[in-house]
């Protein structure tokens, strides 16, 4: 069974993702990768990823940008991307003509499902933003690998978007760089782990007994 990989190429501290149109976006652009200057050893970890995907996915926006964009580039991600199976999920577009890359029109989680079913290696989530939320939402990830860059940007589109919902994340692997950038793996808790550190609150009778007794200890002082 093949893993899942969520990749966010380029994610600020406060959680956002470098989403095209943003400041973020101009500043570490183009295409979410990594654009720390001089740190080859980032480049070289970013790269060594990509080639072991054994197939890439994303949603249509994201897909139309690198299907113009990397045929034509000579970054040293082009071939990786040019020459590894794509998956492009999406109900409207009506054709894939980047080399390589095929159309899921199915439900998400069914579709992902047989990818993983298939033979070879990780599966690597690009974007855009509303896919990887989708993504999150299901829980098919398997493993997150988060490029943290040394920037807070305020607002802007979240990683998750699952309000009031703790989600436990286990760090797997962690690499800081000259740049400032972190390079963290994750993977989902179980919800037993989740428990062990966020306790699920009790909001009972008993509870709120305690609780109250608890004020009133207090305001005696």
């Amino acid at each position: 069974m093949r893993k899942l990989v969520l990749q966010a190429a380029a994610i600020s501290v406060d959680g956002y993702i470098c989403e095209e149109g943003t400041e973020f976006w101009r500043s570490f652009g183009p295409m979410a990768v990594p654009a720390a200057a001089d740190d080859d050893e980032l480049e070289e970890l970013f790269l060594s990823r990509l080639r072991h995907a054994g197939t890439h996915i994303m949603g249509r926006v994201t897909y139309e940008a690198m299907a113009k964009t990397w045929p034509e580039s000579t970054m040293a991600v082009a071939p990786i991307m040019n020459n590894t199976p794509k998956v492009v999920f999406s109900a409207t577009l009506q054709t894939a003509v980047w080399p390589e890359a095929r159309i899921a029109r199915g439900d998400t989680a069914e579709e992902i499902a047989r990818l993983k079913a298939e033979p070879g290696g990780p599966i690597v989530a690009h974007g855009g933003a509303k896919f990887l939320q989708s993504l999150a939402s299901l829980g098919v990830v398997d493993e997150y690998w988060l490029y943290v860059y040394p920037v807070a940007v305020g607002s802007g589109t979240p990683l998750f978007t699952d309000a009031g919902q703790p989600r436990g994340l286990h760090l797997t692997s962690g690499r800081a760089f000259q740049s400032g950038v972190l390079a963290l793996e994750y993977r989902p808790m179980t919800a037993a782990e989740l428990q062990a550190i966020v306790p699920v609150a009790d909001t009972g009778p008993e509870a709120h007994a305690a609780y109250e007794a608890e004020l009133r200890a207090t305001s005696a002082h």
